[in-house]
């Protein structure tokens, strides 16, 4: 017999996923596609070796873009965006919820995990990346709470917590970054003193699974070297910045500070960002006392982790910080990975979530009152910090809706035919209907054959070169007016410009005027280079790392919850 699922546990949930709805609205009640700085959906995605990552350029999308390959096979593609961020932040909730649930058992009453929950969904962290288009980092951030609750079932030695872990390692994995946040945090707690099965033993083996989760990168990584040699320059481009009134280290403190100042709400630059920050930190404060008295090594460990994940970047962004950076970038394979400092603040949020929680507690025993007025304050407190996260982040967040020019060039491009070069140069694109935000090219995502990405980025004060030396050298070619031949020598088989949008064509015209024009619109034209000669990559060992990652998270979901199962139904019995 398996307990009946109480009202009080379903409430977390439901609240988390309103308070992810009343962020995403317009993505979910408005047809169309994201496309938003490094946000790109489009109807369909194809399994290139982009996608898998096996090109000259880092592996920063794996397995990502492989995943909407395989979903989009069956949904639009903005549908299942849209769905996976409901999913991010309605896991972050309800994973914060359990967490005070669990590490405060004693505490934690459903008003302390809405509060809890309200701090994980509802904070700049959130707002900015998702201004940034960074959606899938947020499935990592979601993790965090999770990976922290599967790594206390482990140390208390109960079976399902390893496959609970393996799942939410893997969710974490969907970007190279969120592996390595559910790494560091799940090695930390296993790490931590105390439990009741054997240290070490649990440390190899969260590392065998935090490997495993991180494998699709790893391998595109060994097997394309993309990646190597970043470009110093994007230190100081990517270092946290300070936000009005608060320096860089309030401004981290209060989970903002995100390096493009773009992609800030606009309460985040006026003064209210002290304002907010304030209000945010007291209600974190809050609960400090209780958890210092309890001083159990698991809380212990995450308020480590807070105070590193706060303190870090603030020191990165410092002129020691700088150059040490910068020497990591010329020496140190894989240091790129590294230089958006500020995302690394998501690994504060377990304990800013928790500390929520049991500040309501403390809070009730301290001033008095009820509890659920005290946590009822510190939502409004909450909510009020980071007013304009509601509704798409005030409305930035808006679906798009791509010309009938992009399906038609989609039914024509192939694979067969060679990788595709576009015009103008560089990657991010203004569109007529995409808004005010320079946004990432939709072409790579939108075509089942490889689109040549410099890697370049374009920042306040300069660029950042990136890994991409085909398609530079690609590139250098058109704008210099190559001949064909050139092209096909490189495996390039079409060119495709994109009009409306600013950017560099130099002497293109002259390469462009010797190719097979295939197919012309007001927003696309797209040509055909004769010729075409290249090499098929060899894909065994990405696809096979991305197969074990899938395995990690439907095995471990599955296995999990049947071991949850199977103790309650045993638990049951012997109760009767």
């Amino acid at each position: 017999m398996v307990r009946p699922v109480s009202l009080r546990s379903v409430v977390p949930v439901v609240y988390s996923l309103a308070l992810a709805v009343a962020v995403l609205g317009p993505l979910l009640f408005s047809p169309g596609h994201l496309l938003l700085r490094d946000a790109v959906s489009t109807p369909r995605s194809f399994l290139t070796d982009s996608a898998l990552g096996i090109t000259d350029a880092a592996a920063r999308a794996v397995p990502q873009d492989a995943l909407l390959a395989v979903v989009t096979v069956l949904v639009d593609g903005g549908t299942a965006v849209a769905a996976l961020l409901v999913a991010a932040l309605g896991a972050a909730g309800w994973g914060a919820a359990r967490l005070t649930a669990t590490l405060l058992p004693d505490r934690a009453g459903l008003p302390a995990q809405l509060v809890a929950a309200t701090v994980a969904v509802w904070n700049p962290y959130v707002a900015e990346r998702l201004l940034q288009g960074h959606w899938s980092l947020l499935m990592g951030y979601a993790a965090l709470p999770w990976v922290v609750c599967a790594a206390v079932a482990v140390r208390e030695g109960q079976r399902w917590g390893w496959w609970a872990l393996a799942a939410w390692l893997a969710a974490a994995g969907l970007t190279p970054t969120g592996a390595l946040l559910a790494a560091l945090t799940t090695l930390a707690v296993l790490a931590a003193p105390g439990g009741t099965t054997g240290r070490w033993p649990r440390v190899a083996g969260g590392v065998a699974l935090s490997v495993a989760a991180s494998a699709p990168w790893l391998v595109a990584t060994a097997v394309s070297g993309g990646g190597s040699g970043a470009d110093p320059a994007g230190v100081a481009a990517f270092a946290a910045r300070a936000e009005p009134w608060l320096g860089t280290l309030g401004s981290l403190a209060g989970l903002g500070g995100i390096w493009n100042a773009d992609a800030v709400p606009g309460s985040r630059t006026t003064p209210w960002a002290l304002a907010g920050t304030a209000a945010l930190l007291v209600v974190v404060a809050c609960g400090l006392p209780a958890l210092w008295r309890r001083r159990e090594p698991v809380t212990v460990t995450l308020a480590v982790l807070a105070a590193v994940a706060v303190l870090a970047p603030a020191l990165a962004a410092t002129p020691a910080g700088l150059e040490t950076g910068e020497w990591s970038m010329l020496h140190v394979p894989g240091s790129g990975l590294l230089r958006d400092t500020q995302k690394w603040v998501a690994a504060a949020l377990p304990l800013y979530a928790l500390s929520a929680g049991a500040g309501v507690g403390w809070l009730r025993a301290r001033v008095g009152g009820r509890e659920r007025a005290w946590a009822t304050a510190a939502v409004v407190v909450v909510l009020v910090a980071t007013p304009d996260l509601v509704w798409g982040v005030g409305g930035e967040m808006r679906p798009v809706r791509y010309p009938a020019g992009w399906q038609q060039v989609a039914g024509i491009v192939t694979a067969d035919d060679g990788d595709v070069a576009v015009l103008p140069a560089g990657m991010f694109r203004r569109f007529g209907y995409s808004g005010r935000a320079a946004v990432l090219d939709p072409a790579p995502r939108m075509l089942r054959a490889d689109v040549l990405q410099t890697g370049q980025l374009i920042v306040a004060g300069g660029t950042v070169a990136g890994e991409g030396r085909r398609a530079g050298e690609v590139e250098a070619l058109l704008l210099g007016g190559t001949d064909p031949d050139e092209l096909a020598a490189r495996g390039v088989g079409w060119v495709l410009v994109e009009h409306g949008t600013p950017g560099e064509l130099g002497d293109s015209r002259r390469t462009l005027d010797r190719l097979e024009l295939v197919h012309t619109d007001a927003d696309l034209s797209l040509y055909r280079v004769p010729g075409v000669t290249g090499e098929t990559a060899d894909r065994g060992a990405a696809v096979a790392a991305h197969v074990l990652w899938a395995l990690l998270l439907t095995g471990g979901a599955v296995g999990g919850l049947a071991v949850r199962l199977r103790g309650q139904t045993r638990a049951a019995r012997e109760q009767t």
